[in-house]
């Protein structure tokens, strides 16, 4: 299986550019997006062999998720069954035969982390629910996850320590995710690789220079690592401020 997780920064100004000439070239099994900023019925899609779920922000050209699968899942679920949370179009949960996939985009704690206490109470909920579907199958947790996890992952951590994306509060919620029973694939597979990313400002030049941040990720749950066969990230597709991320697993 090829999943394919990308934050397009919104879909129709994607779509004008590159997105279907490069969603036909990386062929996924399933394509999770993140901040389609789009209202039902704003943009048709023609995608040949894939079924589509969308998820909506109820606040017009914000947020919100989009899942295109080639297999047909046994459920669909749109939220994660907390109403304060559940207006943003953030959360679409597939349900297959051995696994959950869960397409996410993390609320940003916003400039001078006007949004962290918000924050913070999603990711108590989100974990809760993630763990709600661990207890009954294997998870795959892909999305923009607003949070670069260690210094590691993004290009100038002292300079962005307590900035939105590299706080303690939020860099400590990714360890207790993680800590609970989930596994960062791209670190599975790469964990010391160092300067590859994929969010860069569109600000001073940030692409060109690779200032970037690693906050797209694929998590699983533990008993998956054996399955797992590889994790990518295409850093020379443009056309987002973000770039695709893969995982492979069997």
């Amino acid at each position: 299986m090829r999943y394919i997780s990308w934050n397009v920064n919104g879909l129709r100004a994607v779509v004008g550019k590159n997105f279907m000439e490069e969603f036909e070239k990386l062929d996924a099994d399933a394509f999770c997006l993140q901040e389609t900023k789009l209202q039902e019925g704003q943009i048709e899609l023609d995608l040949k062999g894939y079924e589509q779920y969308w998820n909506y922000a109820e606040k017009k050209g914000y947020s919100g998720t989009a899942v295109f699968t080639k297999k047909t899942p046994l459920s669909v679920s749109y939220g994660i069954n907390k109403e304060e949370h559940d207006h943003e179009g953030r959360v679409i949960t597939l349900e297959f035969e051995d696994h959950f996939l869960v397409c996410c985009y993390t609320p940003n704690s916003q400039n001078e982390l006007a949004r962290l206490d918000y924050r913070m109470t999603w990711e108590e909920a989100f974990l809760e629910y993630l763990n709600g579907l661990k207890k009954k199958k294997s998870v795959v947790l892909c999305g923009d996850l607003n949070v670069a996890h260690k210094e590691i992952d993004l290009k100038n951590p002292s300079a962005n320590h307590h900035n939105a994306g590299f706080t303690d509060e939020e860099r400590n919620c990714m360890t207790k995710l993680l800590d609970s029973g989930y596994t960062d694939t791209f670190r599975y597979f790469y964990p010391d690789t160092e300067e590859v990313y994929s969010w860069w400002s569109y600000r001073f030049n940030a692409r060109s220079r690779n200032a970037g941040w690693r906050i797209d990720y694929f998590i699983v749950s533990n008993e998956m690592e054996p399955r797992l066969k590889g994790a990518h990230i295409y850093t020379d597709i443009t056309g987002s401020d973000h770039c695709p991320v893969e995982l492979t697993f069997e």
